[in-house]
């Protein structure tokens, strides 16, 4: 037992092997499923082990690594792992990586380095929340996504969210502007997984439907498509 906090400490040789160990025993000792993995280069196989013990799969899978992610890890994880809600990266891919396989039905999708995700990737996306740091996504890229959305496509979404860096709304709103409606009123958004935004000066733009989403451009150059009205489960 941890003398300060109070917590066990245990050590193995083989961490993945020990994981598995602790996973199994707990998982029986209280006769429960597992619902959330965080896995790193050294321990990723331990999602597919837990799932192969239980029936319902995992509902959240955290990979976090310093280092470079596999490639063939990083599309294990977006391809092929089973996971029914919640998929978090939060590691830097190869240079040259491409994900050329249509992304699977997820329902949260946060990536801390996406360089690598294309405008492709996204028009194959349906998610209800997608989060992307350090994106290589150009204002194009996002005006084509937007439209995607309008016409019907990512038809759950309820957060979209962006870091480029370099976003220009009027760009990013480009042949929508007959559909905007400026909003200077400050309001906040609270999407079903919890991720919070603040939306300042944004544009609601409406779909065929009568969804509307609030299109806003942030400080630190991050895109927001906030649709409308927030929900607060994911359900």
């Amino acid at each position: 037992m941890h003398r300060l906090v109070e917590y066990l400490t245990i050590y193995w040789e083989d961490k993945l092997n020990g994981l598995k160990a602790i996973t199994d025993y707990v998982a029986n000792l209280f006769n429960i499923d597992v619902s959330e993995v965080c896995v790193c280069k050294d321990t990723f196989k331990l999602i597919e082990h837990v799932n192969t013990k239980q029936k319902t799969p995992l509902k959240k899978v955290v990979y976090v690594d310093w280092g470079v992610i596999p490639s063939e890890v990083l599309i294990y994880i977006l391809r092929d792992c089973q996971c029914s809600s919640q998929i978090c990266i939060y590691s830097e891919a190869p240079p040259n990586f491409r994900f050329s396989n249509n992304f699977r039905r997820i329902d949260c999708l946060d990536i801390s380095n996406s360089k690598w995700v294309t405008k492709d990737n996204l028009l194959t996306m349906d998610g209800i929340a997608i989060h992307l740091d350090n994106a290589s996504l150009s204002n194009s890229d996002l005006n084509v996504f937007l439209k995607h959305w309008l016409s019907g496509g990512c038809p759950r979404l309820k957060l979209f969210s962006a870091r480029t860096g370099s976003v220009d709304i009027l760009q990013v709103l480009h042949g929508l502007m007959h559909n905007a409606v400026l909003v200077e009123n400050r309001r906040d958004y609270t999407s079903p997984f919890g991720y919070r935004r603040t939306l300042s000066f944004g544009v609601d733009i409406q779909r065929a439907d009568g969804v509307t989403a609030t299109v806003c451009e942030q400080e630190n150059g991050t895109l927001v498509i906030a649709v409308w009205p927030e929900t607060t489960n994911n359900n």
